[in-house]
């Protein structure tokens, strides 16, 4: 064995060895995540192995969704899984992409809250649930899990990924660690043909290209009799949104409400990343001289309503159809960037800062085509919202230019189910010759 593979392996023994020394450390640190807000207290087990429902008789595929967007991202491919008779469990690492799949799924799937990457945590949910294939979402690398899955020959498999530009950096400083894990997963199907090149450079194979899936996905739903309420409510105003701000791009939202109010009567839909940090972001804006009104509360919005602040999980469809413009957060304050693919499928101007590494493609497509626009500070995202609400003919052509680019980029879940074919097909023919409703234990 050459020096840097062993010394990958040592690696990724140390880090093993490390989650066992700290493993009885995680009953607290559940209890106290749980007290946080940031784990489901009644359902913390799950994140030690521990199922909290039947795993069903027959073929059975895990997907692990971390976030939000991830879990979004794969509804469509669920759903063709499922209409292959081949059970699917669904893990989500946070208590808002729990809601999010149980809002979209139902009981169509199976839900768990993912196993902490640590060896005991892993083995009894593998033991458990028995998967016949594993399948992560974008960027999600755990060694012991990954490490488990190839001692027991399961195939595992990453789709829609992605490599940002921080992350392959990282994983360039430790190629050879990099190349002991990319190098477990039987199929790579990447976003772009820059993250395929990353992933292949950092040892993956095979890695094929489908394009960003999420753009197959359907717009974010919305409840008609609630929305048609808050239009009402709103009663022709103008609104603009900023949606999933992260920390500091609320304020910059606070100063475009304040810029633009007196010329346009404008009202802010602002929308956090992360609605737990709502009651401070509440505070500021008060502070600020704003008057506030929140989705959690019924909140009427009032002529005298600076800012709608939408702080529920898996309601983006309502605020983005109560808006024509959306600036998308991650991106002045913050570095990464946020989907920008729900606002125009959902017919919005889109505005971004210039940190969106993490949807580098999209951006490109989008901006080449007209529909979105990049801004550099808050001074110029206040005169980019000022020119769309009282520009409609450039307003609307930037909307109709947002459907055209989702259109061009479609097809990204044909592809990717074209790759899994080997993989699932053999499932699909299982499911159907075995026996329904019986429990596996």
């Amino acid at each position: 064995m050459a020096l840097s593979e062993a010394l990958a392996s040592f690696a990724v023994k140390s880090y093993s060895w490390f989650g066992a020394a700290v493993y009885p450390l995680t009953a607290p640190l559940l209890a106290y995540r749980a007290a946080k807000g940031k784990e489901d207290r009644s359902r913390r087990s799950e994140r030690l192995g521990h199922a909290s429902l039947e795993r069903p008789f027959g073929p059975l595929v895990w997907i692990h969704a971390a976030s939000v967007g991830e879990t979004t991202a794969v509804i469509p491919l669920m759903r063709e899984l499922r209409r292959r008779d081949i059970h699917v469990l669904l893990t989500t690492g946070t208590v808002t992409s729990a809601a999010v799949a149980e809002s979209r799924l139902g009981d169509t799937v199976i839900h768990q809250y993912v196993p902490l990457d640590f060896l005991p945590a892993v083995r009894r949910f593998l033991d458990y649930w028995q998967p016949d294939a594993a399948i992560g979402v974008e960027s999600e690398i755990w060694p012991t899990t990954m490490s488990e899955l190839r001692r027991r020959h399961i195939p595992q498999i990453l789709v829609n990924a992605r490599m940002s530009d921080r992350s392959f950096d990282r994983w360039q400083r430790y190629k050879s660690v990099a190349e002991a894990l990319f190098g477990k997963l039987a199929l790579v199907i990447a976003q772009s043909d820059v993250d395929a090149e990353r992933f292949r450079d950092l040892g993956a194979w095979p890695v094929i290209v489908s394009g960003n899936i999420k753009v197959d996905s359907d717009a974010p739903p919305c409840e008609e009799s609630t929305l048609n309420h808050y239009r009402q409510q709103i009663a022709g105003r103008k609104t603009w949104a900023a949606i999933s701000t992260f920390e500091g791009e609320e304020k910059i939202a606070a100063m475009v409400q304040r810029a633009l109010k007196a010329h346009t009567g404008m009202l802010t839909i602002l929308v956090p990343r992360h609605p737990e940090r709502s009651d401070d972001i509440e505070a500021m804006l008060i502070e600020k001289g704003l008057t506030v009104a929140r989705r959690t509360r019924g909140d009427a919005i009032t002529p005298e309503t600076d800012v709608f602040l939408g702080d529920t999980i898996g309601e983006m469809g309502l605020y983005l159809r109560l808006t024509e413009v959306a600036f998308v957060g991650r991106s002045l304050a913050a570095e990464g960037g946020q989907n920008p693919l729900e606002p125009a499928l959902l017919g919005c101007a889109i505005l971004s800062g210039p940190q969106v590494s993490n949807f580098r493609e999209s951006y490109q497509r989008l901006v080449r085509k007209g529909s979105a626009r990049i801004v550099r500070d808050a001074e110029m995202l206040a005169k980019a919202v000022h020119f769309l609400l009282n520009n409609d003919v450039a307003r609307l052509k930037m909307i109709d230019a947002g459907h055209e680019s989702v259109q061009e980029m479609r097809g990204a879940l044909t592809a990717t189910l074209k790759g899994l074919e080997p993989y699932i097909s053999p499932l699909s023919v299982k499911a159907k010759l075995e026996p329904r409703g019986a429990v596996q234990s």
